[in-house]
């Protein structure tokens, strides 16, 4: 089969790659539950194609992810509830870091909070100039998911890591790379060309020496992966069953 099904995420393979495009445009592919869910299943079907040996994930129209869609967004009532989502959202995660293809991204426009979760979960993330990203989590009285808690200092270091997690500062995309959460950055009409052109050199590449490699790197370079976001689920949970994060998710 070439192509899969979902209302808010676009599935098409090229060749070995098959390109993910979060697909609420209009919303600036924020998240609500169904694109939560889609993007876990969807990425869960690339891994389990027998053709897919690369997977490319970007975002329709102006912004990769702009986080929490504002408008859908249903504060969970209780922990049931709230635990049922944040374990959707690391489903995400899980079949992003976890599964067996490696994932190139194309990030565009704002990557904010989950979204900036996801981008920072691709294996190669190619950053177009203009794009920016940000976790509000903390001002909003909540937490991160996507085992950034992880993934980030082992990137940019505890102290760096700190700064971004706690003071949500806005980053471009020169910077990302700087401090090494941007593969790479391209001018915003190369984005593309560029992240297909890496998928497909990767596609090329012997698909058991791959997928291994992608599996050792994340099991010796992140062996708190998993207790990560155990933790992380805990703190988020916690968040949303807070009165102040209700007013404050309303102010933001």
């Amino acid at each position: 089969m070439s192509d899969f099904t979902y209302d808010t995420v676009l599935s098409e393979r090229r060749g070995a790659v098959r390109i993910i495009t979060l697909n609420r445009p209009e919303r600036l592919n924020a998240m609500n539950r169904q694109l939560i869910d889609d993007l876990a299943r969807a990425v869960d079907d690339a891994n389990a194609e027998e053709a897919c040996r690369v997977i490319l994930l970007t975002g329709a129209g102006k912004a990769f992810c702009a986080g929490d869609d504002r408008k859908d967004h249903v504060h969970p009532e209780s922990e049931a509830e709230a635990r049922d989502l944040v374990e959707a959202i690391q489903r995400c995660t899980v079949a992003l870091v976890q599964g067996e293809a490696p994932v190139v991204g194309a990030i565009n426009g704002w990557a904010v909070g989950g979204g900036f979760e996801w981008a920072i979960n691709c294996d190669f993330p190619i950053w177009a100039e203009s794009a920016r990203g940000f976790f509000p989590e903390v001002s909003l009285n909540v937490f991160v998911t996507g085992a950034v808690t992880a993934i980030l200092p082992t990137l940019v270091g505890m102290t760096k890591a700190r700064e971004m997690l706690f003071f949500g500062e806005r980053y471009g995309a020169a910077e990302l790379a700087e401090m090494g959460v941007a593969w790479r950055v391209v001018p915003d009409d190369a984005l593309m060309a560029e992240a297909i052109a890496v998928a497909e050199r990767l596609a090329e590449l012997p698909p058991l020496a791959v997928r291994s490699m992608k599996r050792v790197l994340n099991m010796a370079g992140l062996p708190d992966l998993t207790r990560a976001m155990d933790l992380e689920i805990e703190a988020t949970v916690a968040g949303f069953l807070d009165p102040e994060t209700t007013r404050r998710v309303r102010d933001f």
